[in-house]
């Protein structure tokens, strides 16, 4: 039933609006549905391969410096990390990928790992690396009949997953926003995405994984781990449903059936996004915006969702994203998603909206400038209901940061069971204003969480944090090399002074869970700006960092895949 009733709120939104006028062998699990044979490398071998496959498989490529195309390789979306590696591998297929690891490991090479090519820190482009394994060519997403679930590349991104799954056979994962991210990093930190409160991370509906690792003797094997209970590789596909990219192995593919699917047809193998959505973006001006009116905006935005953190329930399709944009910007801006197919969505969507402007006396008005990631969207003033895909296709591609090749940034984040205090939202509030960065692009994004993520528990995946309610991404993004030291000196203390009471980081605790680790930040290795004694790791990882450590030993006894947070051996 359609539900386009205009409410209080819509008229009284029009006229604040008004007011406001602006070649080795596989080692296959033995597990449950598993009938695959060893190796790798025939199509008569066992191994799953892409059907139909779209184009010949591409050969495996060595890119040197002298290379015309090194320059653009070595590189990915931040531009702060530059690499200068003896050779870019580019790969097309997982034997070509054994092939690669098994000459790194013969020759003591170190080899780091390119999917999408968004990590935040230099984990992939660093002065130590000295082989790029470029996964950027295997994109390949399919039906296997063999495990009853999609394979999806590591190179996939993640916009051209949802669209051929959901024109092949209506269905989705619970990805990210992005619409260039790779699968591989993003899968094995989390996976956290616009229908998170309805069908929750990426890695609920994971399946199993194939990574390539090399043991203690330097001998190369692919492996493939399910979450089958007698699967002898089970921790291996545990490890990577939220204990991050580069720490084990390379991952090749994926392959996701939701837990809950029955029988053998592709169609209901995974969840079905909603038919349609409600899209909507307000805005408030910086110029009207008080310190008091910016802590009760804020506040009323993290007390919704502490109060609708649990799963279920009528706002379960409801995902918003709070932009307090630096004052530079001009405005501040609500962008929110709301699943069209509740009953009574448009009231539902009224009611958060009245919820989060209530007592805040500042006009509202459209979106007219850019936002982190988005353009202006004016449009978008009035929600306007719009089939899902449409929907991801627009907030994944409707920006120009992403897409801007200088493009250089830097990030932090935060997990929150409970609201911050009005003393927080104040210190927000004052580096929000300062004069400098003068920079229109440096925010800090409140993001709606709880729902379904919430329904599992911490130890069943490796992604510990399923009791929060909300999180925070502080971030700026920047192009001129010669403005790193304003930005970044910026955002340090933003960070730092927020969560100054729990030693600059928001530490594990009743209000707070640590960090995401997709969102990856250095700093929080730094006792200079992590004064708080509790190590990165339990950060990100919480209680699980001993057991991924466990797993890191068992599959990566010699630390061959490491950066600057990798998990540590034992």
């Amino acid at each position: 039933m359609r539900d386009d009733s205009k409410s209080s709120w819509s008229r009284r939104r029009l006229l604040g609006g008004a007011a406001a006028t602006v070649g080795a062998s596989a080692v296959v699990s033995a597990g449950a549905g598993n009938a695959l044979a060893a190796g790798v490398g025939s199509p008569t071998d066992g191994t799953a391969r892409p059907w139909p496959s779209p184009t010949p498989e591409l050969r495996a490529t060595e890119i040197t410096p002298s290379d015309p195309r090194y320059q653009d390789l070595v590189r990915g979306m931040n531009q702060r990390w530059v690499g200068r590696p003896e050779s870019v591998r580019v790969v097309g297929s997982p034997a070509q990928v054994v092939g690669v690891v098994r000459e790194a490991v013969a020759r003591d090479k170190k080899l780091t790992v390119r999917s999408g090519g968004h990590c935040y820190e230099d984990f992939v482009f660093n002065p130590g690396t000295q082989i790029v394994l470029d996964m950027s060519e295997m994109t390949s997403v399919y039906w296997d009949q063999r495990f009853r679930a999609f394979a999806v590349e590591a190179g996939a991104k993640l916009l051209d997953v949802y669209e051929r799954l959901f024109k092949g056979w209506g269905v989705t994962v619970p990805g990210g926003m992005c619409y260039s991210v790779g699968v591989g990093g993003h899968v094995s930190g989390g996976g956290w995405g616009m229908l998170a409160r309805e069908h929750g991370l990426i890695v609920d509906h994971l399946y199993a994984v194939e990574v390539v690792v090399a043991d203690a003797e330097g001998n190369v094997r692919a492996v493939i781990a399910t979450r089958e209970a007698d699967d002898p590789n089970r921790e291996l596909w545990w490890a990577h449903t939220g204990g991050g990219g580069g720490n084990f192995g390379v991952i090749t593919r994926y392959w996701f059936r939701s837990p809950a699917a029955t029988g053998t047809a592709p169609e209901d193998a995974l969840v079905k996004p909603p038919g349609e959505v409600f899209l909507s973006a307000i805005s408030w001006p910086w110029e009207r915006m008080t310190e008091r009116a910016f802590i009760r905006l804020s506040r009323n935005f993290g007390d919704w969702h502490v109060a609708n953190i649990r799963p279920g329930g009528r706002y379960s399709g409801l995902m918003s994203f709070l932009q307090l944009n630096h004052r530079s910007n001009g405005e501040i801006g609500l962008l929110t998603q709301m699943d069209a197919t509740v009953p009574g969505a448009r009231r539902l969507l009224d009611a958060f909206l009245d919820a989060v402007t209530d007592g805040v006396d500042v006009p509202v008005g459209p979106v007219t400038r850019a936002m982190g990631e988005h353009g202006p969207m004016p449009e978008y003033f009035e929600p306007r209901r719009m089939p899902w895909l449409q929907s991801a296709r627009y907030l994944g591609t409707t920006n120009s940061t992403l897409v801007d090749p200088t493009l250089r940034g830097d990030y932090k984040s935060s997990f929150h069971k409970r609201n911050l205090d009005d003393e927080q939202f104040a210190t927000i509030h004052r580096h929000l204003t300062r004069t400098e960065p003068d920079n229109p692009r440096a925010m800090v994004l409140i993001s709606s969480y709880g729902g379904a993520v919430n329904a599992v528990r911490p130890q069943d995946t490796a992604y510990a944090h399923r009791d929060s309610a909300f999180k925070l991404l502080f971030q700026s993004y920047w192009s001129d090399p010669a403005e790193d030291g304003t930005n970044i000196t910026w955002l340090r203390e933003l960070y730092k002074e927020t969560y100054r009471r729990t030693g600059g980081v928001p530490v594990p605790d009743r209000v707070t869970d640590g960090c995401y680790v997709n969102y990856a930040d250095i700093d929080l290795n730094d006792p200079r700006y992590n004064t708080s004694g509790v190590p990165w790791y339990t950060l990100y990882y919480g209680a699980n960092y001993p057991r991924l450590q466990r797993i890191k030993a068992a599959y990566d006894p010699a630390d061959r895949f490491r950066h600057g947070q990798s998990i540590r051996l034992p």
